[in-house]
């Protein structure tokens, strides 16, 4: 069956499809139904059922026979180390750590904060918690002590799980005097911590509250598998609220494991025993659901990644992993894509490693630009594929499903909806707009297994942020188009769309043409406050390594371009080149804050900023053309 067939199959009867999919989990307890409506909006998938995550994750794998399997590769250029798990040696280190938390109270439905590096004991830690029935909030290691301890304040952890340090090229970054100053910031205290402690750095433990990672796992009896019912949370993960304040998205472990376990063969065209590396972090999404749960449950091997796509010690280094390790499908981000490219334009250092065993390289986090994605295909010879899913779906919304059937690319466009999704573009009173018309982006409800219900404790923010705009939608923030063809392009975030002169137009179209242009590493649009033209488009342009034209001509140049393609409409006549852009530790171009300086209105640091520095470089150079008053 090709892809037009399995959507079908799914259209007709959306229960009968996922329970199908559903028999390939090991269930204590089967769903004998799919999907419970709770009203208002409000939905579970295979709550009826008992199953628990780390059985299926872990221990199915080695009473299958394939103990010796890998199940984890650790690969840290930072720290010159490579390690490798089995599935029989992962399952001991699991229920000897979930044995020790046992032992000091935490059991199922308590809350557990894991604040670690790309390191294998962050998964096992995470497994640990699933082994238990815990629920587990993974924060990204390093981040700054207020911004841990309101995640705290929030999930009310038990125990927190953390390392002694992380490691960045150059540097070594101190977790634990983080960790401490987020414990006294927080009303909330947990029972006790325990730390990992690194070779690089030994942190200093607090009397009665911090264990030892090891020495508090000492002759503990290892624990077994809990069963927890369907609709349990396996865990919360805070993305970054409009409002400043996080918001807990919770995801439950039957719809996880069934939806994830699906998109292993169907998405991502592995089959059980092939190596899978998605280069991103625990902290993040694509952690959860591609670092550690969908591989380990379809049976893949994972890796581990401690480092940076260029600088450790080179633009090489994701070719050597991919040679080494020999990955089948190699999941990034298009910024880190952007910058291998921007130091190595000519695809150099990709001619010396051998990627045969590669198949399949998949992009998400931001629009991937169509320059990035012909670079990329012209280089590596496999499909790039372009797709699109959030924090909160923890899936894929709209991909080229390539194990159902290889689509054939356009450029831009992540593709077709996952079966699962029902998308529909929106004007802004809510209703279909034609083909190629540019509106909100909104998935009719119920939304498939694997998404999130609702928000952790804030059952009214949920409606508010993703129902009540578009009853019977949930309401993804995103703007774009659907094809004739049935192809989705992502544009913008909804409030990336800009309004020059009562024109509603795309900076991630505008984007688009920037990054064609040959001297563009990569590149930013952002909307200004205008006071003829309600706002006017300003661009910032990364070079690439080695490009010597003067600036200005560029500037004009790309300035030209927009003309060219897009039109006099979108009034594009201001650009500036930077040396780089404000970013999140995950990659994603922090534009409203650019807004936010351009216009002199006042923000908020946000809190996953990679480097603050940065914003007193945009500042003057808004400052050179007129914008962002001292």
């Amino acid at each position: 069956m090709g892809y037009r067939d399995i959507y079908s199959t799914w259209q007709a009867d959306p229960e009968a499809f996922w329970m199908e999919a559903a028999q390939a989990i090991d269930w204590v307890e089967a769903p004998q139904k799919a999907l419970t409506d709770k009203g208002d909006g409000l939905y579970e998938w295979f709550a009826d059922a008992k199953v628990n995550t780390c059985w299926n994750a872990v221990d199915r794998h080695v009473e299958a026979g394939r103990g010796e399997q890998t199940a984890i590769i650790y690969d840290s250029p930072i720290t010159h180390t490579k390690r490798e798990i089995s599935y029989v040696e992962l399952r001991n280190r699991v229920a000897t750590l979930a044995g020790a938390l046992r032992a000091k109270g935490v059991e199922k439905g308590d809350r557990v904060i894991i604040y670690m590096p790309m390191i294998p004991e962050a998964l096992e830690a995470m497994l640990a918690c699933a082994r238990l029935g815990a629920i587990h909030s993974v924060v990204f290691g390093g981040f700054a002590a207020n911004e841990l301890a309101v995640r705290i304040d929030d999930a009310k952890p038990k125990a927190i799980i953390a390392a002694s340090c992380g490691m960045e090229p150059g540097r070594v970054v101190h977790y634990k005097p983080l960790l401490d100053a987020a414990i006294d910031l927080s009303s909330h205290k947990p029972d006790f911590c325990v730390i990992f402690q690194r070779e690089q750095e030994v942190a200093q433990l607090v009397e009665g509250r911090d264990y030892n990672w090891h020495g508090f796992q000492y002759g503990v009896e290892p624990a077994d598998c809990v069963p927890v019912e369907g609709n349990h949370p396996a865990y919360i993960l805070y993305t970054s609220g409009t409002t400043g304040a996080p918001k807990g998205v919770i995801r439950h472990t039957a719809g996880q494991l069934v939806a994830l376990n699906w998109t292993m063969k169907n998405i991502y065209n592995v089959a059980p025993g092939d190596v899978f590396w998605a280069a991103s972090d625990v902290g993040w999404v694509v952690g959860h659901s591609y670092i550690c749960y969908g591989p380990l449950i379809h049976g893949n091997t994972t890796i581990v990644f401690e480092g940076k796509p260029v600088g450790t010690p080179d633009a090489g280094t994701f070719w050597r992993v991919i040679q080494e390790h020999k990955v089948t499908s190699f999941f990034t981000a298009p910024t880190a894509f952007r910058a291998v490219k921007r130091e190595d334009p000519k695809g150099e250092f990709i001619t010396k490693y051998d990627l045969s065993s590669l198949k399949q390289v998949y992009l998400a986090g931001e629009r991937a630009d169509p320059d990035t994605i012909t670079w990329a295909q012209q280089h590596l010879g496999v499909p790039i594929v372009d797709h699109w899913w959030q924090t909160e779906t923890g899936w894929a919304i709209a991909a080229n499903p390539i194990g159902i059937e290889e689509l054939p690319t356009k450029l831009g466009s992540p593709a077709v909806p996952m079966p699962g999704y029902q998308v529909e573009i929106l004007d802004e009173a809510g209703h279909p707009v034609p083909a190629g018309t540019l509106g909100a982006i909104a998935i009719k409800l119920p939304l498939p297994p694997g998404t999130l219900p609702t928000l952790w404790n804030a059952e009214d923010r949920f409606q508010k942020s993703y129902l009540t705009n578009f009853p019977g939608y949930y309401e993804t923030g995103d703007a774009g188009i659907i094809d004739e063809d049935g192809y989705i392009s992502i544009m913008a975030r909804t409030d990336d769309v800009i309004n020059v002169a009562g024109h509603r137009l795309s900076t991630g179209g505008m984007e688009e043409v920037l990054a064609a242009h040959p001297d563009v590493a990569e590149c930013a649009v952002i909307g200004v406050t205008d006071a003829l033209k309600g706002q006017m488009p300003v661009g910032f342009l990364c070079l690439n390594a080695g490009c010597d034209k003067d600036h200005g001509d560029v500037v004009k140049e790309v300035v030209k371009l927009v003309r060219e393609k897009i039109g006099p409409v979108a009034a594009f006549k201001l650009a500036v080149v930077v040396d780089r852009l404000p970013k999140t530790r995950s990659g994603k171009i922090l534009r409203g804050t650019m807004v936010n300086i351009a216009d002199g209105t006042e923000y908020k640091m946000p809190a996953t900023i990679d480097d603050p520095t940065i914003l007193d470089e945009i500042k003057s150079a808004l400052q050179t053309i007129g914008y962002a008053q001292a």
